[in-house]
């Protein structure tokens, strides 16, 4: 009972440092609470570090350390901020400690079991603060988080510290009205709808790879990605479903689930890609875009060393980068869309472009390379690496403790073998 209460614990901490409002509102005494949180749950559990799994964690640990030290120095932008790289080293820090708790335990789906049951309150939150705003509406607080130069960094509205939801006097096409009755969309206890979206399908794809694929469950979790009204999120469950319908049934009996399935989500995801390009949430797409475009034409330009992952640096350096116009232009033609906006000094939703831009291709790939050896999930890989990359090149997570896990989790596979071999040729 100790353990599971410490694994469900830790879990919830990994979930919220990686778009929770928790860690967005108490970011530092988060991140503080969470590393004595996690040192201290060695002690509790009175269990001897295991030798081979406390060396892998550590050389993994170290090897990404010296990585982002190396760019600290030769990155082309400069000087870094020293800060915030170290901001780096503590995510990588209460990283690296929560696998080491993990690893370290007999149960090895310690991990899964844990996140399956975090994933589902999270799950039944979500559901119960979507149908309940109608009757709150009227009675919500407005907190706001501030950054370290005083500047406002993210504002949402709560019921008495229980149900949080999006700012609609800052984001008024968050809200819609539906028979008379006033509905936004879900978000539960992170800042974004699209990082809720993420944490929902992992369930949905937990509940059917790993779990007893409870059919309520599967149903709630369909709602709930329905409720956060993201594209990203309806586009990774039309692609779960016609996997793995495709895996469950005869084709012939398959096809007709999917067509039954599928088409009533199609048509909100259609109309919902529509409004994003052409309507009312034109600039979210537009932004994602040149999210995606401009930073990647940072990496061309800076192939090998980057331009640092020190944000502020990054803004500012982006605000007057303009990418060579005729490949970019071809690049918008082979796509059907037109980009309005050449630059921005804003961060990037794109984690994945901004660590590419940031930390140069040598580095990113190898990074990629230990995900992709990641053996947290074993099942249905090439699902759960589409759900972890098109998340990350919507939402600024591949740098947070919870995705980059997965990458520690490559290299300490990678130093295990290494130690086995080594200890096999002794």
């Amino acid at each position: 009972m100790k353990n599971k209460l410490l694994n469900n614990l830790i879990v919830f901490m990994l979930l919220s440092s990686t778009g929770g409002l928790l860690f967005v509102f108490n970011r530092n005494l988060s991140f503080l609470l969470f590393s004595l949180f996690i040192i201290c749950s060695f002690f509790l559990l009175s269990k001897g570090l295991k030798s081979k799994n406390f060396y892998s964690s550590l050389l993994a640990f170290c090897t990404v350390i010296a990585l982002f030290i190396i760019n600290f120095f030769i990155a082309e932008v400069q000087p870094q901020s020293l800060t915030k790289y170290s901001f780096f080293g503590v995510i990588f820090f209460t990283t690296t400690l929560s696998l080491l708790y993990f690893n370290n335990q007999e149960n090895k789906n310690a991990l899964i079991d844990s996140l399956y049951f975090i994933l589902k309150l999270i799950l039944f939150h979500s559901i119960i603060s979507f149908i309940l705003y109608p009757v709150v509406e009227n009675n919500l607080d407005v907190i706001k988080a501030y950054m370290n130069n005083g500047e406002e960094k993210h504002t949402t509205k709560t019921f008495k510290y229980l149900l949080y939801y999006i700012d609609i006097s800052e984001k008024p096409e968050a809200q819609v009205t539906l028979f008379g009755i006033n509905l936004v969309r879900n978000s539960s206890i992170f800042w974004e709808p699209g990082i809720l979206q993420f944490y929902l399908n992992l369930l949905f794809f937990l509940e059917i790879s790993f779990f007893k694929r409870k059919n309520y469950i599967m149903i709630l979790t369909v709602l709930a990605i329905l409720s956060t009204y993201s594209t990203t999120g309806l586009l990774l469950l039309m692609v779960q479903i016609v996997y793995f319908l495709n895996r469950q049934f005869d084709k012939k009996f398959s096809g007709i689930l999917i067509f039954i399935i599928a088409v009533p989500i199609y048509i909100m995801l259609s109309s919902n890609i529509n409004t994003k390009i052409y309507g009312e949430g034109e600039s979210s797409f537009q932004k994602r875009l040149l999210d995606f475009t401009q930073p990647l034409f940072i990496a061309i330009e800076h192939p090998i060393n980057g331009i640092g992952v020190d944000l502020d640096k990054f803004s500012n350096f982006r605000t007057d980068f303009y990418p060579d116009s005729d490949l970019l232009q071809r690049f918008y033609k082979s796509i059907s869309v037109t980009q309005n906006n050449q630059t921005t000094y804003r961060g990037s939703t794109n984690s994945f472009t901004y660590l590419l831009a940031g930390l140069g291709f040598p580095t990113m790939l190898l990074l990629i390379y230990a995900f992709l050896k990641q053996q947290i999930i074993r099942r249905h890989k090439m699902i759960f690496i589409i759900l972890i990359f098109v998340s990350a090149m919507s939402e600024p997570l591949l740098h947070k403790p919870f995705f980059f896990m997965f990458i520690i989790s490559g290299l300490i596979n990678f130093f295990d073998k290494v130690i086995a071999n080594k200890s096999s040729l002794l």
